[in-house]
Parts: C-alpha cells; structure tokens; sequence
C-alpha cells in the first residue's frame, strides 16, 4: 500500500494509534518496535478493539486484509504525517532550545487557543515518532500547529523539520544540555541552529529575542519577528509579574528565566492577530504541572518551588540565580544529578556546588552519584534515601525550599519528608 492510499484510510477518521492499551474505534494502529517490545504481535488485537487498518513490517503478522504490510513501520509513520502535513495547509510554529520548550509550547498554545483552533505537542512527545503522531493528531479543523522538537544529538532537528515543515521557528535558548550527545556547547548551538538552517532554505520566519547576540547571529539571513516592546519585566518573587502595553499581568510561573518563555507568547499571540485582552487572560491563566516551576505550600508554611522535571548545568543556574533574589529569610537547596553530560559530567556538577557558594546559600544538599563526587562543605548524599534519612532529622517551618534534578532523580519523592 502506498502512501497515498493509507492517507485515504486515515483520514476518513484523522485518528493513529501506536499503542494497543489505549486503541481508538476506527484508528490506524501503527506496529512500532522497542527494546523490550514488537507491536507487530498486536496488530490482530488492535483490529479486535476497533482499530480500522494496523499497519506490521513482519511479513508473518500481515495475514489477514486489512494487515498492511510495509518495508518499516516507523518510517511509514513518518511518512504519513510528512504527507498529511503538506495536506493541511495550515501554519506550523517549530519549538525548539535546551530549556524551557515545553512551558514555552504550552503558553503559546494557552494564547492561540483563545480564539484558533490549535493543535500542539502532547506533552514533551518531541522526537521522531512524537512529532509524527503531534501532526497526524490534527485535522482539517486544526489553524494552525505547534510543533516541538527534541534533539540529543546533530541532524536531529534537521530530519524533524522535513517531517513538519514549520513556517515558523523559535529556539529558547543554547544551553549545557545533552552534552554527551552535542560534545560541547558549540555543538548544542550548532544542532540547534538547524531549525535556523531550515528556515533560511526554505524562506521562512523567526521569532527572535533581539537582545541575544548568538540568536541575532544565527538567524542571520531568516525573515525575523522580533519580541514585542511592550513586554516589561516587573518582578519574580517568586511568581513572575511584567508589564504588557502598560498592563500588569500576574502569572503563575517563577522564576525571571520564564520571562522570555512568556514574551514569546504573547508576540506570537499578537503575530496572529490575537487581541489584548485574550493575550493578558491567557497568560494569567497557565498554571504549570508536572513539577515544572510548580510552587507547592506544605502544612508547615513552608514553600516548595518544584521544579524536578529536567535539569542541566544552563537551567540549573538559572533557577538558582532567581531563587537568589527571591525575598525568603529561610531557604534551603536540594539538587539532584543532572544526567547525559558526558565526559564534561563531573566538572559541571562540580561547578554547580561551587555556584552555589559564591551565592552564599546556607542550606544545600547534592543527591547523587554524580553530585557526590564534588569537593564541598555542603551535604552530599549518593541516594535518595540518604536524603530522605536526613530529612526526617529535620523540622522545618515557614522555609522556601528550591527543589531541582533531572527526571531520573524523580525527586518530588522529597516533598512528604519536609511537609
């Protein structure tokens, strides 16, 4: 079955599914593979659930009609959506950055969405298959898509960028992020920049920062829109707060480092002809999740600033810079290790704990194996429970507490131990 035969299957209903457990009524089910999994077993049982086609590249699972046999499931997927994007027709911005992609994705689908129909990434779903299954999710209802990519390593965000074709590219920002894949920071801009590159060849736009001299430089030659000038940044402590064409707007999200996230939204929001008003009720109105900049208060008064979603050495000085400059008399650090930095690992952790010092905090403790190879007078603990065990000899009250590591520390696991 060629592609363009399979789109007409798939678009009586716009509806692709990868994954057995949560198959739709009249869904493509596409067979992927994994490490520890082979869809193509599942392909008679997706059809039992209600699935239309399932799609296989195991010649042995393909014995029954409506079992479409292809050379590669994944590639076919690809395929698929390349095929149904240029179908669209619609404007697709293309999100990309070491730090902050999906709170920035969210706040500009949050300002999109006040009057288009919108379609974005689920989640942080940003590779190479979840960027196929973000535009087969939109139909022709959809005005307009944004698309977040994700990149470890060079030529990722290229090969992302023929599958979406973005009209409209933003990058976040050039951090120490994925250095096990990118080698350096050289690297990470020079990966980044693809989306740049894209845009260029194809005579496409920007959405630019203007007073980031690498930003400015790499998107030399691109049609770019820069940020409003309206923006103003007020204040965070710890919640952000700025001004917009004079107009004090309070948001959910902490940290001066959201600034930029937030500007963005709303000069895209006024790109596509998004009023003030919605812009201003939209940006009030994110609050995030997921421990990402999530502020919790805990039966003790005391204030936790949750933000254990990902960590690298770039968003690690960051969050402690703001939370610096928070107004708190009591505060206390606990970070966890910061993963996929390669040969440079210890040193960046190690720069981190001496961060720390030269911003004179009191209180920090550094959990894991990685941390615990720093030379410091602060606590260093190789595990969780470690920590956990030092805790529970704590008692805190009315103390703010910044809580930071990368997904693998999960270390909202903490937040019982000082409630």
């Amino acid at each position: 079955m060629n592609i363009e035969t399979l789109y007409n299957s798939y678009a009586q209903h716009f509806l692709v599914d990868t994954d057995t457990r949560k198959i739709r009524k009249n869904t493509i089910y596409f067979a992927l593979k994994g490490a520890n999994f082979n869809g193509n077993t599942f392909a008679k049982e997706a059809l039992e659930k209600g699935a239309l086609l399932s799609v296989v590249d195991e010649a042995r699972y393909a014995n029954q009609d409506n079992i479409v046999l292809v050379d590669d499931v994944l590639t076919t997927l690809q395929e698929l959506a390349q095929y149904h994007r240029e179908k669209l027709g619609i404007p697709i911005i293309g999100l990309t950055g070491s730090n902050g992609k999906t709170t920035t994705k969210e706040l500009i689908h949050a300002v999109l969405s006040t009057q288009l129909n919108v379609k974005a990434t689920f989640g942080n779903l940003n590779n190479h298959i979840g960027v196929p299954l973000t535009l087969l999710s939109m139909t022709p209802a959809t005005e307009i898509g944004i698309v977040e990519m994700g990149a470890n390593h060079h030529k990722e965000i290229a090969f992302l960028c023929s599958i979406a074709n973005p009209d409209y590219g933003y990058i976040t920002n050039f951090g120490k992020a994925h250095l096990e894949g990118f080698g350096s920071i050289e690297g990470v801009i020079e990966a980044k920049s693809e989306l740049y590159d894209y845009l260029r060849a194809h005579k496409k736009s920007a959405f630019i920062n203007q007073k980031n001299p690498i930003q400015l430089k790499k998107s030399n030659g691109i049609t770019t829109l820069h940020f409003d000038e309206t923006i103003q940044f007020v204040e965070a402590n710890p919640l952000v707060k700025i001004l917009f064409k004079g107009q004090t707007i309070q948001t959910n999200l902490i940290g001066n480092y959201n600034f930029n996230n937030i500007a963005v939204a709303i000069t895209i929001g006024l790109h596509f002809n998004i009023s003030d008003n919605n812009i201003c009720k939209a940006i009030e109105g994110y609050t995030p999740a997921n421990n990402r900049s999530q502020i919790i208060q805990t039966t003790k008064n005391n204030t936790v600033i949750l933000d254990a979603y990902n960590a690298n050495p770039t968003s690690m000085r960051a969050a402690l810079n703001s939370f610096k400059e928070l107004n708190a008399s009591n505060k206390v650090v606990i970070l966890g290790d910061m993963f996929e930095l390669g040969k440079d690992s210890v040193k960046e952790h190690q720069l981190i704990v001496n961060f720390c010092a030269e911003l004179d905090f009191d209180n920090c403790f550094f959990v894991g194996q990685l941390f615990s190879k720093t030379n410091t007078s602060y606590h260093k603990l190789q595990t969780f429970e470690a920590l956990k065990e030092l805790l529970l000899t704590k008692n805190y009250e009315q103390t703010t507490f910044l809580i930071k590591g990368s997904r693998g520390m999960a270390l909202e696991r903490v937040l019982p131990f000082i409630d």
